[in-house]
């Protein structure tokens, strides 16, 4: 029976997995190269070890059927919550978020968090589907993302954090939560997100020519418009309660986000690091500091843009060997292989993210267990995000948040929750027709 489950897994998206992980591998290797051609570091070999580990695992994983994890995913939420404390509490402070070490090796919590989230809220979403309302089913998802949340903001680790966000909407939207809800949370996390670009840009790239764009840190400024929207908000509420017209829900329903946007981009201006707040001013602006903050975006996106249309050769990159990017063997790995093998390099890299997302997009869609089909939702809005935002910090059209390249950049805990993740969609799979 296991090996007819074996079968049935996704030859496809396995193919493209080794592929990823082989080219990981290959630009780990080159990374640690010096200009003089030694080799100054081993981590290809400990890379090797995390892929054949993890494709062993999520091997394992497909053979095991993941129905009978259902009951058991409240558990294994806690269990990763309370390593997000003991994290917090501690481990030691690495590569700007806080890592256990277990003998030689370093543990990120937050790495395997981002499965367990995925598996409760899937759980909470199959078993809730029909008795109770979907507001109330958004709400409950949001704070079963916002947990993990809180705790790896605790670390400091904004990037990893932020995965959270489209785990919960793409999860939520497949289960049928009306749009409405969906777009209010996505509103006012952009628009929090303008609201506190905007006194940066003000005061680091305009020298304060707009005084006005002040006023969204300041205090009073954030109380007297909160206390105004608050106000239309619950004129418009209460017209709609007596009146039921449409145009009272939707001045609400904006009231609402403007309300949430002011108060979470004036709490995040104060609860994010210095070095947090310079990735999104250098974002707005690399040579506002180009030998500081700034350094990674300009060496990133002068790497990719020397390696032309077919690179400059294996092993023949400058920018790695004389090691001008930092973290280029992780969060930058991308802007190597791009130095190096050019436009197809990077177009083949593309190419087998998209198989693997329109594959897990594909074992959604046909698999008639709905549990399994929203599990395979988190996984692909998970993968997703990852790549868009680790590709585009490196092309300098996202701010640098410090999330992997799933398959390719060097770390274990990454690879190894990537691999858990290709092996529970593997197991959807090969179950795809069975009801229960």
């Amino acid at each position: 029976m296991r090996i007819r489950n074996f079968l049935e897994i996704d030859f496809i998206i396995l193919f493209a997995v080794i592929c990823l992980t082989a080219v990981g591998i290959l630009f780990i290797y080159s990374s640690g190269l010096s200009s003089p051609g030694t080799h100054m570091a081993t981590e290809y070999l400990r890379q090797i070890v995390w892929v054949l580990f993890g494709l062993v695992l999520a091997l394992a994983i497909s053979m095991f059927n993941y129905k009978r994890v259902y009951d058991l995913t409240i558990y294994f939420y806690l269990g990763t919550m309370a390593l997000l404390v003991i994290t917090f509490l501690l481990a030691r402070f690495a590569h700007g978020s806080r890592w256990l070490r277990i003998g030689g090796f370093g543990i990120q919590a937050s790495e395997f968090a981002k499965i367990t989230t995925i598996l409760l809220m899937a759980w909470y979403l199959d078993s809730r589907k029909r008795n109770q309302k979907a507001f109330i089913r958004f709400i409950i998802c949001g704070a079963i993302a916002l947990i993990p949340m809180f705790f790896i903001l605790l670390q400091p680790d904004l990037g990893t954090a932020l995965v959270f966000v489209p785990i919960l909407l793409g999860m939520t939207y497949i289960a049928g939560i009306p749009l409405r809800y969906i777009l209010f949370f996505s509103l006012s996390i952009i628009l929090s997100g303008v609201f506190l670009i905007l006194p940066l840009w003000q005061a680091f790239i305009m020298n304060n020519s707009i005084p006005a764009l002040m006023g969204f840190v300041n205090t009073n400024f954030i109380i007297a418009a909160c206390l105004t929207l608050a106000l239309v908000f619950a004129i418009a509420a209460l017209g709609f309660l007596r009146m039921r017209k449409g145009y009272f829900y939707w001045i609400a329903f904006i009231a609402g986000i403007f309300i949430f946007s002011f108060g979470f981009s004036y709490a995040a201006a104060r609860v994010l690091m210095e070095y947090q707040i310079m990735r999104l001013i250098v974002f707005i602006d690399p040579n506002v500091d180009p030998l500081g903050f700034g350094w990674q975006i300009i060496q990133s996106t002068t790497a990719i843009g020397s390696g032309g249309a077919f690179g400059r050769g294996f092993l023949q990159g400058t920018h790695s060997h004389f090691h001008f990017l930092p973290a280029q063997s992780t969060d930058f790995i991308f802007s190597i292989l791009s130095e190096e093998w050019g436009f197809a390099g990077g177009m083949f890299v593309f190419a087998l993210f998209l198989i693997i997302l329109l594959r897990l997009i594909r074992i959604m869609r046909v698999t008639t267990d709905s549990f399994g089909s929203y599990v395979v939702a988190g996984l692909v809005s998970m993968y997703a995000f990852h790549f868009i935002v680790n590709v585009g910090m490196t092309m300098g059209i996202m701010p640098i948040t410090g999330i992997p390249l799933m398959f390719v950049s060097y770390g274990g805990s990454a690879m190894l929750s990537a691999m858990i993740g290709i092996g529970l969609a593997f197991s959807v799979y090969a179950r795809r027709y069975q009801q229960s």
